[in-house]
Parts: structure tokens; C-alpha cells; sequence
């Protein structure tokens, strides 16, 4: 899946095809920024469910791809300041340049807080540019991003992952801080010294993580957990500790993927607790697509079907 993934003429084909159509229409919110609010304003009427929008498009290799991505961010913040929606937009770091030049990343990074500032407008909700964490080489990078963001007072949070064995100093600082962390078990492999390994630890590094984001000591700090997880018994897990520690719904929120277990998303909603899913859009979706279908190895006898139907 990987390599379909980076294969250029399998995206031509796919992304040119009708073959994939139910891969967009599955795992990808539309094309364009009125595509995803549509979709984001359709789950928040029917199913009390929040989003976050990510515009598709990762390791921009050039300042004319870092460009499109900082216009689609944009536009997609000020479209969502037009409606009763959290301005709540995802942002890679190596979309908007932090490849290329670290000092052009910082300065569209910038650009996007001050627009999702700007498009809420001082109203309730849950906004934020929300920077995504991506392989070990841009964590410190994307730390200090973040950092420097938040002590400007913009709003911006922050994405961790499980699998790193350094996540644990580094939630403790961000806790200490009071800030917004989206944790996440990760979807990179790193080696032993560095990362846990194997399905078993990388869960338990989860888990440990999640308690100390609902500990007592977190919400009195004002520290906002964000529980990007699809598995049933980590949700378990967060509610009990939740409850334990004398967090309510609505302080802290479930992250899940459009497309992803969505019954167990709507019934965590139906249950009274905030959930948000990650809405991605954009002309380039099948790198996305397929890695869904990778994580869940059932979808691709639809993809099969879809080839020879």
C-alpha cells in the first residue's frame, strides 16, 4: 500500500478514473474548501459531530506547492468563519515549507493561526490550527512551531505520537503549559532505541499517555486532551479515567478519521461525548486514500471490485 501510495501512475490512473471513486467519496471530504464545510456542516447538524479540515498535499517539494496549500488553509479558515462551525484547520508542517526553508514554514504557520483567529471571530468553539506531527526528523521542528505560536497567543495546538518513546517528556512540558495535544499512536516506523516497536507497546505507550492527559493535575492547569484513537477499548479507558479524575464532556474531545468506524463514532456522540473527525480534501487524495485501505486491509476487496467492476 505504501508503494501504490508513492506510485505516480497509479494515482494518475486512480485519481483520473472512476475506479476510485469510492475511495474519495469514503475517506475524502470533496475537492474543494466549500466541498469539506458542506460535509463538515452536514455532520455537525446530523450527528453532533465536529471536524477538523486538512487540506491534502504532505513534503511539498516546491514554494509553488507550498503556496497552494497555504491558499487552501486559508480559504478553507475563512469559509468555515462564515458559518456557526469550529475553525478548526490541520496544517503538515512540510506543506507549508518546512522542508524547503523552516523560516518560510514559520511565517505561513503565522499566517494560518492569525486566519483561524481571525475568521472565529471571538466566538464559542473549539478553534485552532492544528499542526500534524510527521516523521521523527520534524518533531522538534514542529515543537518549537508550536511553541513559539501559542506564547504569540494564537490559537494552535499540537499532535504527539504514541509510538516515540520521547512523547513522554514532551506531553509533560506541553501539559505544564496548558496547551491543546491531539495524541495519536503514529503512522511511522521508527527504530528500537528511539520507538516502540510493536502493536503491544505502542498501546500501552498510549494508554499511559492518555493518563496523563486526564489526570487531575492537566485539567486544573487548562490543558485540553484531544484522544485520536479508533479502538473501543482506549475510548473505554479515556471516559473511566475521564470520570475518575473529574473531567466532563466537552473538555476534552474523541478524534477519529471520515470514514473510519463511523458507527463508533456517532455512538461516542450519541453518548454525550465531543467528537471530531479529520475531514481531508483536496485534488491529490489518492496517497490518502490508500494508506486507509492499508490500515484496513478489508477495504481493499473494494478496491478489487471497484477495478473489475
Amino acid at each position: 500500500m505504501i508503494g501504490l501510495a508513492r506510485s505516480a501512475r497509479a494515482k494518475r490512473f486512480m485519481q483520473g478514473s472512476r475506479a476510485g471513486s469510492f475511495l474519495a467519496r469514503k475517506y475524502v471530504a470533496g475537492q474543494a474548501p466549500a466541498d469539506a464545510v458542506s460535509v463538515a456542516g452536514e455532520l455537525l447538524s446530523r450527528d453532533g459531530i465536529r471536524s477538523s479540515l486538512f487540506y491534502l498535499g504532505e513534503y511539498a517539494d516546491s514554494a509553488q506547492r507550498v503556496t497552494e496549500s497555504v491558499a487552501a488553509k486559508l480559504a478553507v479558515a475563512a469559509a468555515l468563519g462564515r458559518t456557526v462551525l469550529d475553525v478548526h484547520v490541520s496544517v503538515d508542517p512540510t506543506q507549508i515549507g518546512q522542508s524547503l526553508d523552516p523560516a518560510m514554514a514559520g511565517g505561513n504557520a503565522r499566517r494560518i493561526a492569525e486566519a483561524v483567529w481571525q475568521a472565529a471571530g471571538g466566538r464559542p468553539g473549539a478553534h485552532c490550527a492544528m499542526l500534524d506531527m510527521e516523521d521523527a526528523s520534524v518533531v522538534d521542528a514542529t515543537i518549537a512551531l508550536h511553541d513559539g505560536l501559542k506564547r504569540e497567543g494564537l490559537p494552535v495546538a499540537l499532535t504527539l505520537q504514541a509510538y516515540l518513546r520521547r512523547t513522554g517528556g514532551d506531553l509533560r512540558r506541553q501539559i505544564a503549559a496548558g496547551s491543546r495535544v491531539r495524541l495519536v499512536k503514529g503512522a511511522f516506523v521508527g527504530a528500537a532505541g528511539v520507538a516502540y516497536t510493536s502493536q503491544r507497546e505502542i498501546k500501552a505507550s498510549y494508554r499511559r499517555l492518555a493518563g496523563l492527559m486526564l489526570a487531575p493535575e492537566a485539567r486544573a492547569g487548562g490543558f485540553y486532551p484531544i484522544l485520536a484513537t479508533h479502538d473501543d477499548a482506549l475510548h473505554a479507558f479515556a471516559i473511566e479515567t475521564a470520570r475518575r479524575n473529574g473531567w466532563r464532556p466537552g473538555e476534552y474531545e474523541f478524534e477519529m478519521l471520515l470514514g473510519v468506524r463511523m458507527a463508533a463514532a456517532r455512538d461516542l456522540a450519541r453518548r454525550g461525548e465531543r467528537v471530531r473527525l479529520y475531514l481531508p480534501f483536496g485534488r491529490d487524495w489518492w496517497p490518502y486514500a490508500v494508506r486507509r485501505i492499508g490500515e484496513n486491509p478489508r477495504n481493499a476487496l473494494l478496491l478489487a471490485r471497484s477495478l473489475v467492476g
